[in-house]
């Protein structure tokens, strides 16, 4: 796979450089200390892996990937773990948070090229298209002073507290993040969630009954509004 590093630190250049040498399917075209740059370069020629910082003066690599036409598959590179779900939400292969081990950054490739040889997804393409079985059934949220790992499996239902949500678990708990109840419904939706309230999102699986405007879910019975009601129903087939 022809690739490219886009980093605006030199060591973490030379890091990924050298990791690169040591692997035999990897061809390192060209590298970059900003985004801008590389743009030109990404849309005008054939190339199928980046490897691509976030943090980065003036133009960060969600800008960069958000403005290019041509779509390579993707591993993010970077100090910070606070852009994981937005990462991901990207169709990135993978999020590798710095300072990067040899193991773990072979294990991103050996996914990518899994990924490019069995054309699961489309390089240079507007938008990539991965298979649903390799999207992410986890998202990381920032709670206090940590990066909470959350699986949709675990999540009963999510309430919406103006700037903040409130995540509830089926281990009788919560994890209260600064995010909107938007982005958690379109990251949610097409993985069997629901919004059947302007305060509420539901886990469809956890329902136990629907009882006139409320819905049970373990014990806890959340309201369903009239604005929601019928998308609801005709996603549930009710």
């Amino acid at each position: 796979m022809k690739c490219v590093i886009i980093d605006d630190e030199p060591l973490a250049v030379d890091l990924i450089k050298e990791f690169v040498s040591k692997v035999e399917s990897l061809e390192l075209i060209n590298t970059f200390n900003n985004a801008i740059d590389a743009i030109v370069m990404i849309n005008t020629s054939n190339v199928d892996l980046i490897f691509l910082d976030i943090e980065m003066p003036h133009f960060s690599g969600i800008d960069f990937l958000n403005a290019i036409d041509k779509k390579p598959l993707v591993i993010f590179t970077t100090a910070y773990s606070d852009y994981a779900v937005e990462g991901f939400n990207l169709g990135a292969v993978d999020y590798l948070v710095k300072p990067i081990p040899f193991n773990r950054f072979l294990k991103s490739v050996m996914r990518a090229q899994q990924l490019f040889l069995s054309n699961k997804i489309v390089p240079n393409t507007t938008t990539p298209t991965v298979v649903p079985e390799n999207e992410p059934d986890f998202m990381f949220v920032r709670s206090e002073y940590e990066n909470v790992k959350i699986n949709f499996s675990d999540i009963l239902f999510i309430e919406g507290l103006k700037d903040y949500v409130k995540i509830y678990t089926t281990d009788n708990k919560f994890t209260l993040t600064l995010t909107s109840l938007i982005k958690l419904e379109n990251m949610l939706s097409s993985k069997g969630f629901a919004r059947i309230h302007r305060s509420y999102i539901i886990n469809i699986k956890y329902v136990k009954s629907i009882q006139k405007n409320k819905v049970l879910l373990a014990d806890k019975r959340i309201p369903i509004s009239e604005s929601y009601k019928n998308a609801f129903f005709e996603k549930i087939n009710l």
